[in-house]
């Protein structure tokens, strides 16, 4: 027994239609981990410039307490 044509046709456009969803869902997918991926080096980035600020007042601190030792 065959396939008509006209089955067979059928059959490749719904493949088709479920590779264009696949190819669809995963360029989403793609997108999404992009952006949070951006969200998260934007924070990491905010943190490392915190981590770099609170270094450099604890540097200030630790001088001030020299020289009040010195002072003193």
């Amino acid at each position: 027994m065959t396939a008509t044509d006209e089955f067979k046709e059928m059959e490749r456009l719904r493949s088709r239609a479920r590779h264009n969803e696949a190819s669809a869902i995963g360029y989403a997918v793609d997108r999404e981990r992009e952006k949070w991926q951006g969200i998260v080096a934007d924070r990491d980035a905010r943190l490392a410039d915190k981590d770099a600020a609170l270094a450099a007042q604890a540097a200030q601190i630790a001088e001030l307490m020299a020289r009040l030792g010195e002072e003193q």
